[in-house]
């Protein structure tokens, strides 16, 4: 495990060793893409093609009241919005990048605004044992959600290099766990965490770009072997095989499956319905939990877009499509054992 070093006049959140991914100012994806510029962003939001999204929306399922535990070979996932999720098995309660604010933006009346409520009230949450933060974009690293955990849970904090400075801003007595790629740490006496490579990138603002880590957890337990990937591109399926051959498999994987239009645009930082089903192939997991969509409109496609290009991917991929499950707000999902 390595621990942030604090940070320094060219970086302001990290500063370590140069690495493979790490180039003393930046974090970069090996072999990979960088996300598009300035000019790009510019190109993109004036081009038009965005389909304007129903707001607000109703979820199909009402709000979870969810069990204190889960114990034995029971795996529960009960989807919150987004990429947030309440993660039950082995004893633990996992919430992966909280989110219960209204807006997804460092302002708060401007920016991604939530068009439907989160799928657990905050105040029916369980004992929180672990939150894993994969990296520091608005959607994902929430300081006012994580206040609030703190505030009502202590949990442990699982989170990549130099994101640990910006939640100790506004969390200055967290619990925090600062990991790299490659780190292994236990959670407890049958519960570790593996911290993988995922193809993304990370800002908070437009000067720091790329100055924080991101990463993929593997969580293995008693009751299986759970992938989450909180946002990627698919880069060519490089990090889905790499993880299959280190870990051999999956009885689930948390994959991302919206927010990915244009594709000249997102193609490198997220991918779409088709990669993420040759993504859950590809690292041999049994099951999947599908994210990243109706919750926040980020992107160009509509509310409804990902769930049906998902339909159309396993079917050409000879999917089950139970076992990839496009999880709404308040749903649970109860994971077969593999």
């Amino acid at each position: 495990m390595t621990s942030s070093s604090g940070p320094s006049r060219k970086n302001p959140y990290y500063q370590g060793p140069v690495s493979d991914h790490f180039d003393g100012q930046r974090f970069f994806n090996p072999g990979g893409v960088a996300p598009g510029g300035p000019f790009d962003l510019l190109k993109w939001q004036f081009g038009g093609g965005r389909v304007r999204w129903p707001n607000p929306v109703i979820s199909a399922f009402p709000p979870a009241r969810p069990d204190r535990h889960v114990f034995g070979s029971q795996l529960r996932v009960t989807m919150v919005g987004h990429a947030s999720m309440l993660v039950q098995i082995a004893g633990l309660n996992i919430l992966t990048d909280p989110v219960w604010s209204d807006r997804v933006s460092p302002f708060r009346s401007v920016g991604p605004k939530r068009v439907v409520p989160p799928g657990i009230r905050f105040e029916d949450l369980p004992n929180i044992d672990l939150v894993l933060v994969t990296h520091n974009h608005y959607d994902h690293l929430d300081l006012a959600t994580l206040a609030r955990l703190q505030a009502a849970h202590r949990p442990q904090m699982v989170t990549p290099l130099g994101n640990d400075t910006i939640i100790r801003r506004a969390v200055p007595d967290a619990n925090i766990t600062v990991v790299d790629w490659g780190d292994r740490i236990a959670v407890n006496d049958g519960v570790t965490i593996d911290v993988e490579p995922c193809h993304h990138w990370s800002a908070r603002g437009m000067g720091d770009r790329r100055m924080a880590l991101w990463a993929a957890f593997v969580l293995t337990t008693p009751s299986g072997k759970i992938y989450h990937i909180g946002d990627t591109g698919f880069h060519d399926g490089i990090n889905y095989q790499a993880v299959r051959e280190k870990h051999g498999g999956f009885r689930l994987a948390i994959l991302p499956f919206g927010a990915y239009e244009p594709r000249w645009f997102m193609k490198g930082q997220h991918q779409n319905p088709e990669e993420a089903v040759k993504g859950m192939k590809l690292c041999n997991a049994a099951y999947v939990a599908g994210h990243h969509f109706a919750t926040f409109q980020l992107t160009d496609e509509g509310i409804d877009a990902p769930v049906q290009a998902l339909d159309v991917a396993l079917k050409a991929e000879g999917v089950e499509p139970d076992r990839f499950r496009p999880l709404r707000a308040g749903e649970v999902f109860d994971v077969p054992v593999a």
